[in-house]
């Protein structure tokens, strides 16, 4: 059983756009902001055999929130500002903790650019976004690999979907 979520509910951003498709690409750059603040704190508790990954995953969501910015500056759609500080969704202490936070982080992102996926219009956001969920899955098998829990991958990538 999980402990009841006492914070408070974040007051909603003025600039999120109203616009469904406008709005993924929106909360898509806002979970990589958070994706790249949370691998700050992996980074500081992973392995030194495992500092490849968290450089590998930390370019990865840098470069996508990079292109993402370019993309929504060129439609005019303000994009998210990164956070000062981000509530972990779990204590990190040790590098079990860091490596299930990593997976999480890719969960998240993977689900977010499904999102992007599933409100694209245009060919070009369909294969961002694919691409996008496609690099997290990858990432959540490495790190799912490193903390020895099968199944490595998963069926659909950004869903609930259960299979079997």
């Amino acid at each position: 059983m999980t402990a009841p979520n006492t914070a408070p509910e974040p007051t909603p951003d003025p600039d999120r756009p109203e616009d469904p498709a406008a709005a993924a690409w929106f909360d898509a750059v806002a979970t990589e902001h958070g994706a790249i603040y949370g691998y700050g704190i992996v980074s500081a508790h992973s392995t030194p055999e495992d500092n490849w990954l968290v450089a590998e995953a930390m370019a990865q969501h840098r470069q996508r929130r990079e292109e993402a910015l370019e993309i929504l500056a060129g439609r005019r759609v303000t994009a998210p500002l990164p956070a000062p500080g981000y509530q972990l969704p779990t204590e990190v202490a040790d590098p079990g903790d860091a490596a299930e936070l990593a997976v999480r982080m890719e969960a998240d992102t993977a689900t977010a650019w499904r999102a992007v996926l599933e409100q694209a219009e245009d060919p070009q956001d369909r294969t961002f976004a694919l691409t996008a969920m496609t690099q997290a899955a990858v990432l959540a098998a490495w790190w799912r690999s490193i903390l020895g829990v099968p199944p490595v991958t998963v069926a659909f990538p950004g869903g609930s979907e259960q299979v079997g």
